[in-house]
C-alpha cells in the first residue's frame, strides 16, 4: 500500500500539468507520510515551476524536520544548481541552527541562483557572534553579477546590521570600480533600509564614475 501511494505521487509531481503538480504537493503537505520525503526532494532539484517548487518546500516543513534535514544535506553536493539551491531554500525555511557549517560551504557557489540562496539563508540562520565573519565572506562578493544578484547579496549584508557596516566600509576603497560601487550603494541602505536599491547602485555608479575620471587642467 505505502508503495501504491509513492508511486502515485511520483506519477502526479510528473505530470505535465503544473495545476496537478501543485495539487499533488499540497496533498503531500497536508497529509505527511516519511516515504514521501523522497519524492519530494527529487521533485524540487528538478520541478521547473516556482509555484510548485514553492509548494513543495511547503510540504517537506510538514515533515519530520531531522528526516527532511537528513534528506536534503546530500543535496548541497548535487552537480545540478537548481538541487543545491532548493535544498538550500528548504532549509531556510525549517530553520535549524546545526545546518550552518553546510550552508556557508555555498556561499561561494559559481551558480548565481545558488550563492543568492546561500547568502539569504546564512544571513537568517547565523549564531550570534557569527555576523562580522558572515559578512567578511558576503563582501568578497561585491560587484558580483547582474542587478538581482547584487540585490541579493545587499539585502544579505543589511540582515547583518551593524555588523556588516566596518566591512562594508573597507570595500569602498577596492581597486574594482564595481566592487566599490556595490558597497557604497550597500552602505547607504545598510543606514536606510528603506532607500531603493536601483536609486542606490545608480548614485554609487556616478560617483565612483567622477572620482575616477581624469582631472582636465585648463
Amino acid at each position: 500500500m505505502t508503495q501504491t501511494r509513492v508511486s502515485r505521487l511520483r506519477d502526479a509531481l510528473e505530470a505535465p500539468s503544473s495545476s496537478v503538480r501543485l495539487r499533488a504537493a499540497l496533498a503531500a503537505g497536508s497529509a505527511p507520510a516519511p516515504d514521501d520525503i523522497e519524492v519530494l526532494v527529487a521533485r524540487c532539484g528538478v520541478e521547473p515551476d516556482f509555484f510548485v517548487r514553492d509548494m513543495l518546500t511547503w510540504a517537506l516543513t510538514r515533515h519530520d524536520t531531522s528526516a527532511v534535514v537528513a534528506r536534503l544535506l546530500p543535496e548541497l553536493g548535487s552537480p545540478t544548481a537548481r538541487a543545491r539551491a532548493q535544498a538550500l531554500h528548504a532549509l531556510s525555511k525549517i530553520g535549524r541552527p546545526d545546518v550552518w557549517s553546510a550552508i556557508t560551504a555555498l556561499l561561494l557557489d559559481e551558480d548565481d541562483e545558488v550563492a543568492r540562496t546561500a547568502w539569504r539563508t546564512a544571513a537568517g540562520l547565523v549564531p550570534a557572534g557569527g555576523e562580522e565573519g558572515l559578512a567578511r565572506t558576503l563582501a568578497t562578493q561585491l560587484g558580483r553579477g547582474d542587478r538581482d544578484t547584487q540585490l541579493s547579496l545587499s539585502r544579505a549584508l543589511v540582515a547583518l546590521g551593524e555588523e556588516a557596516a566596518s566591512v562594508v566600509d573597507r570595500a569602498k576603497t577596492h581597486p574594482d570600480p564595481g566592487v566599490r560601487a556595490h558597497a557604497i550603494a550597500t552602505e547607504r541602505l545598510i543606514g536606510d533600509p528603506d532607500h531603493g536599491f536601483d536609486a542606490a547602485i545608480a548614485d554609487a555608479r556616478r560617483f565612483v564614475a567622477l572620482r575616477d575620471s581624469p582631472v582636465v587642467r585648463q
